[in-house]
């Protein structure tokens, strides 16, 4: 009786195959970063209701009076404003869906094609390796055909000025009379160090792949 052939071992593919991978610890560190510094911002803010006090409205007496006004309140209210002119912005991008989406892909092509992307993982389309240079420079003219040569910059512009408007308007007719030095130098601090927490986040988040590319 002729024995039986010897058995061929046959690879699974599929245990071959390579497991995505995973967002880069930097990218992690950025966002976790930016969270806390923002969390810590948004607590420097003044209550909304001291903010709207119907008695502490009232005309100014001069044009030099609205500018102190204005001053005064932008540094005791600063959060808040900033918050209004993050709002402006957020509802004009909402209610252009379109303009949002060309700025989030322009955000994501930054992030995960140069600032966050692995130093080890080129950039790979229809066969051909871009090298760093060349993505930073398509990504520039991106940007600058993107901010300015479409309706997404007037758009930002636009919703910014609202923002502003609404700022001066009610700093000229909040009178600043009861507010408290030390507690206004405090929050001016707070918030101050919150702008600095986010930038130095962010530039030693993205400094180590960065510098890699330079």
């Amino acid at each position: 009786m002729a024995a039986s052939p010897p058995m061929i071992p046959i690879s699974n593919p599929q245990s071959e195959s390579v497991a995505p991978t995973p967002a880069t610890p930097a990218l992690r560190s950025f966002l976790s970063r930016l969270s806390a510094t923002v969390r810590h911002g948004l607590s420097q803010r003044r209550p909304w209701s001291e903010l709207l006090e119907r008695s502490s409205f009232s005309r100014p007496d001069s044009l030099s009076d609205s500018a102190s006004r204005i001053r005064k309140n932008f540094s005791y209210f600063r959060v808040n404003y900033i918050s209004l002119i993050a709002l402006s912005l957020a509802l004009s991008l909402l209610s252009h869906p379109l303009s949002l989406l060309v700025l989030l892909a322009l955000l994501a092509a930054w992030i995960f094609l140069y600032l966050f992307r692995p130093p080890d993982q080129p950039v790979i389309i229809t066969g051909r390796t871009f090298s760093d240079r060349e993505i930073l420079g398509i990504l520039v003219v991106f940007t600058v055909v993107v901010v300015f040569l479409t309706s997404v910059g007037s758009l930002l512009i636009s919703a910014l000025l609202v923002g502003l408007a609404v700022v001066c308007a009610h700093g000229a007719f909040r009178m600043p009379e009861d507010f408290f030095l030390d507690d206004q130098d405090s929050s001016n601090a707070g918030f101050l160090s919150f702008l600095g927490g986010a930038a130095s986040s962010a530039a030693a988040a993205a400094a180590p792949a960065v510098a890699t590319r330079v």
